[in-house]
């Protein structure tokens, strides 16, 4: 069940908080009790907040022509490898091993947020974000996520908005 969103606390003080802090950024924190036996962390925070799913942003690292990129897509749909890869100049991109995706970026998988990577990779979110006041994204944490303006996040992580998810 969800607990009621703060603004703007760095509600466990994870680095993805901290950046948004730091940038003097407007965000929502909301928690919620994580299920491992949950098939989609994704789906599983669109469900326990109450929140649309094409609201909700899930954070995949790719590897594009051998950089590690990460692209944040809908929870709704899926990564277009191709469009990823196009919208980067690459020619070829595939899911990145979780272990690497995990030990580049300082999260878990499943917990890998946008902010505050222990890398900064070239980031790419879905142009569908665009389309709505505020998304979420993970802050950091399985059972945290974020809530922010599209352009605050595209800012943060200085993103190519491209269209990158499919239905």
């Amino acid at each position: 069940m969800a607990k009621k969103p703060k603004k703007n606390q760095q509600s466990g003080g994870t680095p993805a908080t901290v950046a948004l802090t730091a940038a003097g950024v407007e965000f929502t924190i909301h928690s919620y009790d994580h299920d491992p036996s949950h098939p989609s962390y994704g789906e599983e925070a669109a469900e326990a907040m109450g929140v649309s799913p094409d609201r909700v942003f899930k954070t995949l690292v790719a590897d594009v022509d051998g950089t590690l990129t990460v692209a944040v897509v809908p929870v709704a749909g899926t990564l277009d490898l191709k469009a990823l890869a196009s919208a980067v100049g690459g020619k070829k991109a595939t899911m990145a091993d979780p272990s690497l995706a995990e030990r580049t970026t300082g999260y878990v998988r499943g917990g890998i947020s946008p902010l505050g990577q222990r890398k900064q990779l070239p980031t790419v979110l879905d142009a569908s974000a665009a389309a709505h006041a505020t998304i979420c994204v993970s802050a950091g944490r399985r059972g945290l996520e974020v809530e922010l303006a599209p352009d605050d996040l595209t800012k943060l992580t200085e993103a190519t908005l491209a269209p990158i998810g499919r239905a």
